[in-house]
């Protein structure tokens, strides 16, 4: 039987996240952990397909238990890992999320794994190779440029690709200042001018390009790609290669953990462009599958039913300003009250 071919690639590195289980104590006095699956990508990958898009995560992990498990949570989430190589010298990387006083603090153990030996030869790989070829968008992330020089040839590779594959290269900026640290971003400029859909943060925007200015973004980035950037007023602007401007606000939240909310967005922005919706509906679902993680504690959450979705993706501008959404649900007078 051939491969499956997903409609979305994401592309990335995948992490285990431990989280003391007592969150009262200072890290060096937490005895137990719990265990679960992050990065970037893999939860982008995460949140399409439970949204019902076809997913493919594509990366490398250690040839180890944490690999094992971070296929296995995929797996369990509707993600095709296909596309996935195993490294038996290099581990699967790691990171502790404390929380401690409201204030979250992440611990990155991330250097010589198995995602960081990516490079441009790995797409030649034949399942690689054949879910990029038969994606309909791509997605990655500045993270990926950022976590060796290999991996970010590998992006420029990919780039490349784009113009023979067909797909829509869709990066994420997240911008990680720890990660590039003595050395040249240009890697990620280029990545990024080379991309279909951008997304990012007014504030990393400040500090990665000198300005959030949305006009003065569009001349740094080029005439081309459709640019979601998202201000500190959690105001989501879409910036039309056309030069239309859409605007949609987020949802007002009950927040446990900020943790994931970007990716959730990413997830549900790219979901709605592939399901061709109406750019405010892409945006508002974004920021629905955003809210639905900052209500939850860990870094991914289930998304709300499909009737819930489609009742606040087309309701009138007052109703979705008055939905909240927190721990115990949704209240939304297009909902009746609560979901």
């Amino acid at each position: 039987m051939a491969d499956p071919v997903p409609r979305a690639v994401c592309l990335g590195e995948a992490m285990i996240m431990l989280a003391p289980a007592d969150e009262t104590a200072p890290l060096e006095d937490v005895e137990t952990f719990r265990r679960s699956v992050g990065g970037a990508e893999c939860n982008v990958a995460g949140g399409l397909a439970a949204l019902g898009v076809p997913t493919g995560w594509i990366s490398r992990l250690g040839a180890d238990g944490f690999g094992r498990h971070v296929r296995q949570d995929l797996i369990s989430r509707g993600v095709d890992v296909g596309g996935v190589e195993d490294d038996i010298e290099r581990p699967t990387g790691l990171y502790v999320k404390h929380t401690l006083g409201g204030r979250t603090r992440m611990h990155y153990y991330r250097s010589g794994s198995a995602a960081a030996a990516m490079d441009a030869g790995f797409l030649d790989q034949p399942a690689v190779r054949n879910r990029l070829a038969g994606a309909e968008l791509v997605h990655t992330t500045g993270i990926t440029a950022a976590i060796s020089a290999s991996a970010a040839s590998l992006l420029d590779r990919l780039a490349a690709l784009r113009e023979t594959a067909g797909f829509t290269l869709s990066v994420d900026l997240n911008w990680r200042p720890a990660l590039w640290k003595d050395r040249d971003p240009a890697p990620l400029w280029r990545l990024l001018r080379a991309a279909d859909l951008i997304l990012l943060g007014a504030d990393e925007a400040e500090v990665f390009a000198g300005t959030s200015d949305p006009d003065e973004l569009r001349g740094l980035l080029g005439p081309a790609a459709t640019i979601v950037l998202k201000s500190d007023s959690h105001v989501a602007l879409a910036l039309l290669p056309d030069g239309a401007r859409v605007e949609v606000p987020a949802l007002s939240v009950d927040v446990v953990e900020p943790v994931g909310a970007g990716d959730a967005f990413a997830a549900g922005y790219l979901a709605g462009t592939l399901q061709d919706l109406p750019m405010e509906q892409r945006l508002r679902l974004g920021h629905l599958t955003a809210a639905a993680v900052l209500a939850v504690p860990e870094d991914h959450a289930v998304p709300p039913a499909l009737e819930i979705r489609q009742a606040l993706l087309a309701c009138p501008v007052d109703e979705w300003s008055a939905t909240r959404v927190g721990p115990t649900g949704i209240q939304s007078p297009v909902l009746g009250g609560a979901a």
